[in-house]
């Protein structure tokens, strides 16, 4: 399927933001382009967004994990995969990013959460069906307009957006021979959230595709690796489609998470 491009401008402009201003409803046309997004936006078998503009008032109430208190978020999404699925994790993080961009190209913000939101109170309006599990939830509305001291604590001041270089995640085809649409592809990848900012993805390049990997296996802070790297699938799609470039996921076994090849 073709991805929307507006989702490419939005990689530069999506922050992780857990500071809301309740004053700010998010606007009826707004809310139902998220529910549409949620709907249509279902790429892979075993996955799906809902996007909830009334949530408990208590679900991130005194929810402390290592990203701190989401405060004052007015909606939020719930993600919500079949545990059943060996691929789920890496379904997850690519459609759950692909309406974290919707999200970011109407303007709202958001925060992938895995930890510091309240389960019982989420699951009191998600309805599960058998096997499935509330992986993640994002907040979203709009943010104060002021980055709480809080808030530049917690990304390091800045330290949570830094990038590593390309350099320490490729092997295969040597730079000088990339196609411009690998470039453009990987630096899109290069610039996927992941928790803690660990960046636990390795990119294998061929002529015809970029394989992706997961550096090491197994949880940290209870957020599977393999999500990230789900992200930074998409990511990397969006990157190669800005370079007129198509091309089809084949899901792969660990270490191993997928790999894209052109059509």
């Amino acid at each position: 399927m073709s991805l929307p491009q507006e989702w490419y401008a939005a990689i530069n402009l999506r922050r992780s933001r857990r500071r809301y201003d309740r004053s700010k409803s998010i606007e009826p046309a707004v809310v139902e382009k998220l529910h549409r997004a949620c709907s249509n936006f279902r790429p892979f078998s075993g996955v799906r967004i809902e996007f909830f503009p009334e949530p408990p008032a208590d679900i991130f109430a005194h929810a402390f994990g290592f990203y701190s208190l989401i405060q004052n978020a007015p909606a939020f999404f719930a993600f919500i995969g079949d545990m059943s699925d060996n691929h789920v994790q890496e379904k997850m993080g690519y459609t759950g990013e692909g309406i974290i961009l919707e999200a970011t190209a109407l303007g709202l913000d958001t925060c992938w959460v895995a930890l510091s939101y309240r389960p019982g109170s989420a699951n009191s309006i998600v309805k599960l069906s058998p096997g499935e599990k509330l992986i993640a939830v994002s907040p979203t509305g709009y943010a104060t307009d002021i980055i709480t001291f809080e808030e530049k604590a917690i990304t390091g001041f800045g330290a949570m957006h830094k990038r590593k270089p390309l350099s320490t995640m490729v092997s295969g085809l040597e730079q000088a021979q990339w196609p411009t649409w690998i470039g453009c592809a990987l630096e899109a990848a290069r610039l996927s959230p992941s928790a803690t900012n660990r960046q636990p993805w390795n990119f294998h390049i061929e002529n015809d595709s970029i394989t992706v990997s997961v550096k090491n296996r197994g949880m940290e802070f209870n957020v599977s690796k393999r999500l990230d790297c789900g992200i930074a699938m998409l990511h990397l799609e969006l990157g190669a489609g800005n370079q007129g470039i198509q091309g089809e996921w084949e899901l792969l076994e660990q270490p191993a998470v997928a790999r894209f090849k052109i059509k």
